[in-house]
């Protein structure tokens, strides 16, 4: 049993209130580590650190340089450790430890990334309309950041947040998820070990009521930056009408995966088991809406069920494992309960469906497909954060988009054609903020990361974001050696 403690101010300390909960390994139903659940109290003791690091402490005076420096040290102390964070994301998560690892390890370059930014946010000299007036603008840190993220891909969603956060110069109180909080917590050493001054940044776990809420509402925090579900988004936005804080939501999708007739077939199958059974489909951008020309339908039906059926289920630190557990017993419910629906409703199970045998200790659901005969079914319409495949079958490229764009979300999508003119064509007609062409969930810290609709607003990742987490300031100098002119006298 490991015994994790909050970060706040630069100490490990507890909750207020002493009040734990605990953390449960999908993979076998035992409890292996304990947090502590923050309290309002804790919460405000954590952004009057963030907020007095801010304005009075040592990181004030630091020069955008030295953020950067810290910044490389934290990327390199993330990869040399990545090994055991990701140990520790895939027993609290149910994550495939082969992704875990890898992904904290590139995680890496995303602080490297915005290191190598934080000296070169620049203002300008503006050519103002006016004699003997120099005016110029600089950008200052927007304020304290409150990022929420969720458990399925901590590391990297804290990465995309707390990179631009400090390059910019601003401080940080991260919440992490009351679902899997370890890794996070385990970061915290790291941080403290990189040599930020602190209060700089601050790791608090607990739930949405008290933490949350008082977190995000607080009046001293200017911006949330938080990934999550749509319903605690929108109380977010409530909260954030208190402070009037910036918001930047990244909230999900359900993502469609478009294969012409004229694709590779091999790499978009291929694409079609990464973007549903990758992650054991606990993606944001899970492409679970696979919409098949009809010319290549029925082959590719019988190859994806053929594979689906093929996959390695099994305990995620396995290294032979390719769908590990769920996260948690009400996503189990969830997948049980929508594939029972979608069968009521005339979709036709090909694969999977239910809870593998001989893992009865353990959150695990099988990779299903189901053959859907429109997107009226609730496996399409749903997004189920589970390995579950929705197959839907268009004549013409104009169905294919019209059914695509048939959502309230739009994060991600997918394109497989050998036609350039018509993957162009597609790409811009879909209302999604990534679109991928003939590959599937690949990411970058060059390339931007949000949603459109229900999906979210506000982007993630690539250069520009880093503004999101400063203000523009104008100085205006009169230059004259005469004194400002009397206001009463008009020429």
């Amino acid at each position: 049993m490991i015994d994790y403690q909050l970060y706040i101010d630069g100490e490990f300390c507890e909750a207020a209130d002493g009040n734990r909960f605990t953390s449960t390994n999908p993979a076998n139903g035992e409890v292996w580590a304990t947090a502590p659940a923050a309290t309002e109290a804790d919460v405000d003791r954590a952004v009057d650190a963030a907020h007095t690091a801010l304005h009075e402490g040592e990181w004030a005076t630091w020069t955008p340089t030295q953020r950067g420096r810290a910044l490389y040290r934290l990327a390199d102390l993330v990869e040399a450790h990545s090994g055991r964070l990701g140990e520790i994301e895939t027993t609290d998560s149910g994550k495939l430890g082969a992704e875990t690892k890898a992904q904290t390890a590139y995680v890496a370059d995303y602080y490297r990334y915005y290191a190598g930014l934080a000296d070169k946010i620049q203002g300008a000299t503006l050519p103002i309309d006016k004699p003997e007036m120099h005016v110029f603008t600089s950008r200052e840190p927007v304020g304290v950041v409150a990022a929420v993220v969720p458990w399925n891909a901590e590391m990297f969603l804290t990465a995309t947040k707390v990179g631009p956060a400090l390059a910019a110069g601003c401080t940080v109180v991260l919440k992490a998820s009351e679902v899997a909080p370890a890794s996070l917590l385990e970061f915290a050493k790291l941080v403290d070990h990189a040599g930020f001054p602190s209060g700089v940044v601050n790791i608090i776990t607990g739930f949405g009521e008290p933490c949350g809420r008082a977190l995000t509402s607080h009046q001293k925090v200017a911006r949330v930056a938080f990934t999550g579900g749509p319903e605690t988004a929108r109380h977010i936005v409530r909260n954030t009408a208190e402070n009037f804080a910036v918001v930047s939501l990244e909230l999900g999708g359900k993502s469609p995966l478009i294969i012409f007739e004229d694709a590779d077939f091999e790499g978009a199958v291929n694409g079609a088991v990464a973007g549903n059974f990758g992650a054991t489909g606990q993606s944001c951008v899970a492409g679970s809406r696979v919409m098949v020309q009809a010319a290549v339908y029925d082959a590719f039906v019988e190859e994806i069920a053929r594979r689906a059926d093929a996959i390695r289920i099994g305990d995620p630190l396995d290294a032979d494992t390719q769908v590990g557990p769920l996260a948690t017993q009400d996503q189990l419910d969830r997948c049980e309960r929508i594939v029972a629906a979608s069968v009521s409703e005339g979709a036709t199970l090909v694969a999977g469906g239910s809870r593998p045998d001989g893992f009865e200790e353990g959150l695990y659901f099988e990779p299903t497909v189901l053959v859907c005969p429109d997107q009226g079914v609730s496996s399409v319409r749903t997004e189920l954060f589970g390995p579950v495949m929705s197959v839907l079958r268009f004549d013409t490229e104009e169905e294919a988009v019209a059914l695509a764009n048939d959502t309230a979300f739009g994060l991600g999508a997918g394109v497989f054609t050998e036609n350039v003119s018509r993957a162009l064509r597609v790409s811009k007609a879909i209302r999604s903020g990534i679109v991928w062409v003939n590959t599937y969930r690949a990411i970058s810290p060059i390339s931007p990361f949000g949603g459109f609709g229900q999906s979210g607003y506000g982007r993630e990742a690539g250069m520009d974001v880093i503004h999101d987490y400063t203000r523009t300031k104008t100085v205006w100098i009169n230059t004259s050696s005469e004194p400002m002119a009397n206001p009463f006298i008009m020429r």
